[in-house]
């Protein structure tokens, strides 16, 4: 009988316990004034909506229904803060290790990195001090890449280019900036091992940012299966290095590629990294490089291929480049730097179709901005499209005009391509080089048009010519 009694007390206390810890913290909640917006469907969110209807659509739809600053949804299943406007990229950017700290979605640190370090933060995760990436891809390192890169763009134009009436931009951009980051990050140069690590990547970087359902067929779960034979070979390739410096001090001196420098780096204790955390940090180049950069280049020859009088200004410039080198001379830094039309058209590009969409972060404390809460473990998200399409910021949003970036340029925080901050892209002189070299290649040696002139543009991690930008070839003198 007391046994019973007892029974049922506790069955009637737990449900009051419950609804009291419910109602204390939703009156916790209920203090805090949250930006304005909606969680949408349970577990799904907006993610479905973001999908839809694209970055653009989808964050000026509710800035205009909620707030121009701030507003809240959920995507990937996490609560989060859009931030939007010049205001927004300067609180963000300026924040940076102090309010904010790096985030990746869950299943994006599944599909990339080794299953040990899915639970850690992106700092745990990278290893290597983020000076050390800023000392290789600074101006000064990156000045001995340009006659590779151009190089290679010369091989690569030949083979797959040349030969042809008609050719798909888009698939040539990606397979040109994975053979040059491979070339120049691994010293990898043979056809077939480029392609054990390119086919595999390609399932990464089509399925890590679908659907995550993890189930045989799916996108995200090729996503899965093709990370998993990246690191396979990535660590193949590194424990090989390895052995070769050890064996080979002289080679050891004479390696200037990003995985000899990074077997020879130690972390902050004075330890050499691990193959694992080696492995991490080069597929995250290798996502940066390869994704983001092949984009620039395809829309920076859709725009180029759309607009003749902004080509005929591209080819002359060009021109006055060729004129000054031999037949089988190499483009130098000081070839580069006489590109300055160049740059304005490419950046021009970067702001009417920018390749990332912008970043997320996660907050580290309550912290306050524009009058509302947003609470720790949120997480963040600015925009590109709410700087790089407003006509505050840039008039005729639209219009493709290069001469937006003469003299002193557009105002801070305004074009963000790169992001800024502490967190700005440490690859955004390597995107030049490499965007200005195969420029370089193309406009001196053919005239592009169209082949679809209305093709469509759709939004996955990166905008994607639907058709992958087909374009009629037209040698010049021919």
């Amino acid at each position: 009988m007391d046994s019973s009694l007892a029974y049922i007390v506790t069955l009637a206390v737990i449900p009051v316990s419950i609804a009291f810890i419910f109602l204390i913290r939703k009156r916790n909640s209920s203090s805090l004034k949250l930006p304005p917006g909606t969680s949408g469907w349970p577990m799904v969110g907006e993610s479905l909506q973001f999908a839809l209807l694209g970055p653009q659509k989808f964050v000026k739809d509710r800035m205009k229904k909620y707030s121009p600053d701030v507003f809240q949804t959920s995507l990937m299943g996490e609560k989060m803060a859009i931030f939007c406007g010049a205001q927004g990229n300067k609180f963000l950017f300026t924040n940076e290790n102090k309010l904010l700290t790096s985030w990746w979605p869950q299943s994006m640190k599944k599909a990339l990195l080794f299953p040990e370090f899915v639970e850690d933060s992106l700092k745990e995760v990278s290893a290597l001090k983020r000076s050390f990436m800023h000392d290789i891809l600074k101006p000064e390192a990156l000045k001995q890449y340009i006659p590779v890169m151009d190089a290679l763009a010369r091989e690569h134009i030949e083979q797959e280019w040349a030969p042809h009436k008609e050719v798909k931009v888009f698939p040539l951009s990606k397979k040109y900036t994975f053979d040059l980051a491979c070339r120049l990050f691994l010293s990898v140069m043979d056809p077939e091992h480029i392609k054990k690590l390119a086919d595999p990547f390609h399932l990464v970087t089509n399925g890590m940012f679908s659907v995550p359902i993890d189930l045989p067929g799916t996108a995200y779960n090729g996503a899965i299966k093709g990370g998993k034979m990246v690191r396979e070979e990535l660590l193949r390739v590194i424990r090989e290095r390895r052995k070769e410096l050890m064996e080979n001090k002289e080679t050891a001196a004479a390696c200037k590629d990003l995985l000899s420098r990074m077997l020879l780096v130690t972390d902050e204790d004075g330890q050499y990294l691990s193959e694992m955390e080696i492995s991490n940090n080069i597929i995250g180049l290798l996502v940066a490089s390869y994704e983001t950069t092949s984009t620039a280049v395809t829309f920076v020859l859709k725009h180029l291929a759309e607009l003749p009088h902004i080509y005929r200004e591209v080819l002359r410039e060009q021109m006055e480049v060729a004129k000054t080198k031999g037949p089988d001379e190499l483009l130098t830094w000081e070839d580069i730097e006489k590109m300055k039309y160049s740059w304005n058209v490419a950046r021009e590009s970067l702001r009417v179709t920018p390749p990332a969409q912008g970043a997320f972060r996660e907050s580290v404390a309550d912290f306050t901005y524009s009058g509302f809460t947003i609470p720790k473990g949120w997480k963040t998200f600015w925009t590109v499209h709410t700087t790089h399409k407003n006509p505050k910021y840039f008039p005729e949003p639209e219009k493709f005009d290069p001469s937006r970036f003469e003299g002193s340029g557009p105002a801070p925080y305004t074009f963000v391509p790169f992001g800024g901050g502490p967190r700005m892209c440490p690859g955004k002189e390597y995107a030049r080089l490499e965007v200005l070299v195969f420029m370089y290649r193309i406009v001196t040696q053919f005239q592009l048009k169209k082949a679809i002139p209305n093709e469509k543009i759709v939004y996955h991690a990166s905008p994607v010519p639907a058709n992958g930008l087909p374009v009629l070839l037209q040698p010049h003198g021919k």
